[in-house]
């Protein structure tokens, strides 16, 4: 009986948020695109892992899942906070003890990547884990697309681009709606004849191609960690200032000029962080991975 409330309020919520502008993370379809990426850049023994880690409904498909934190974050209220780590305005610069929320338990997104990596490693062990892994994989996932958004990084006096209101074209938008959704929808629409397929894999093309020189770098951190959650973040809150917030003042109307020169930078992060989720899992659930990394 309480799985099937559960189940309900799920349902609920999710209706719900179509009504409502999201704040957290990319959107449906730029959190699917990461899990695609990553699901095809497993291992093996990783895969393996992953689909016994699904339920059934998933159909081994990870990015089925990869929204599912922001469906729950009505219901599991403490989970709000993990979607991000804002910084102060105008420092375009991350530092965790400064813009982890409630640093004392660990509540950003660059805390919970950590987190739930650690709770992953108890995948495989001889004890029964105390955690719920399933879920854990589903935390995982969507922070990992989180903390890739540039405005997840934003300025916690603009609750990373939510309070600008600005013209997309002549649609009226907020701008972490327009990072969220609108670049991606645009692009698709554009240039993919509105064919997601179609976009996921002219990006999987270009991880293998313009940018196979950088994914060894993409996938490795300057530890032993086995991701580097706080890199991630610095890349993003760069890319906030640089690209995210420049020419898009409130009211401000936002066309070509900046639809063309933002959705490289949307490319670029969608990709990264498929490659370093993939990464992620294949050295949490693949043991010969772990310990090459180790």
């Amino acid at each position: 009986m309480a799985s099937y409330r559960i189940q309900l309020a799920v349902a609920i919520i999710s209706s719900l948020l179509l009504l409502f502008p999201s704040t957290q993370g990319w959107g449906e379809d730029g959190h699917a695109i990461v899990c695609r990426i990553a699901q095809a850049r497993l291992s093996s023994t990783a895969a393996a892992a992953v689909k016994k880690l699904l339920p059934e409904d998933a159909g081994n498909d990870l990015s089925s899942k990869c929204s599912w934190a922001d469906h729950v974050r009505f219901i599991y209220t403490w989970s709000s906070a993990l979607h991000f780590a804002d910084t102060p305005e105008d420092a375009c610069n991350f530092n965790n003890q400064r813009d982890c929320v409630d640093q004392a338990n660990g509540r950003c997104v660059v805390a919970a990547i950590a987190n739930y990596t650690n709770q992953l490693l108890d995948y495989g062990s001889v004890t029964k884990s105390k955690y719920n892994l399933t879920q854990a994989l589903y935390f995982l996932s969507h922070f990992m697309g989180d903390i890739h958004q540039p405005l997840h990084c934003g300025f916690t006096t603009d609750r990373g681009g939510n309070d600008i209101t600005v013209h997309w074209y002549k649609q009226k938008q907020n701008l972490h709606h327009i990072w969220d959704d609108s670049i991606i929808e645009t692009e698709v629409e554009r240039f993919y004849d509105s064919n997601m397929d179609d976009f996921v894999d002219a990006i999987q093309q270009n991880i293998t191609k313009v940018w196979a020189d950088q994914i060894e770098e993409w996938e490795n951190c300057s530890s032993k960690d086995i991701p580097c959650p706080t890199i991630y973040a610095s890349e993003s809150v760069d890319d906030a200032c640089k690209w995210a917030y420049k020419d898009a003042e409130e009211g401000s109307t936002l066309e070509d000029d900046y639809f063309l020169s933002r959705y490289p930078i949307v490319n670029l992060r969608l990709a990264q962080g498929g490659v370093r989720l993939a990464a992620t899992l294949n050295r949490i659930l693949d043991s010969q991975e772990l310990q090459k990394s180790m």
